[in-house]
């Protein structure tokens, strides 16, 4: 989508997204499914939580996976968003390499864990900015 292009949803709605994403990431593993399948919820939970702080803010953005793209795109418009935030770029190989068999190594317990508590820091973050907005 052009950058030009107004983005469809409000804040609190990229913000419910962001929350049933991570909500799945935290789910028990289902039988026959995998560790990376939660991982993308994870990536895809901070995100969308990162999506839902440019709308607040009225910010176009690209429909793009890169944690890390999203994150210099807030900085440089301007915004202060705390450096415990940025540990979540990791999340950006789950959203390719890890989703395809034969580009990665399998996902641990360890790094299932650590893919959730990214998230979970980031959706907390634009939650307090969204919700506080509204207040």
């Amino acid at each position: 989508m052009p950058l030009d292009q107004r983005i469809p949803g409000t804040p609190g709605e990229w913000l419910a997204r962001a929350r049933g994403d991570l909500a799945l990431a935290r789910a028990p593993l289902p039988a026959g499914a995998l560790l990376e399948d939660l991982c993308f919820h994870a990536q895809q939970a901070a995100e969308k939580a990162r999506k839902a702080v440019y709308q607040l803010r009225g910010w176009p953005f690209r429909y793009v996976h890169d944690i890390e793209e999203l994150l210099l795109g807030l900085r440089r418009q301007g915004l202060s968003v705390p450096a415990d935030l940025d540990d979540a770029v990791e999340l950006t190989d789950y959203a390719f390499g890890a989703r395809y068999p034969g580009t990665e190594e399998e996902v641990t317990q360890e790094e299932h864990a650590r893919a959730v508590e990214l998230a979970g820091r980031v959706v907390a973050w634009a939650a307090a900015l969204v919700e506080g907005s509204s207040s």
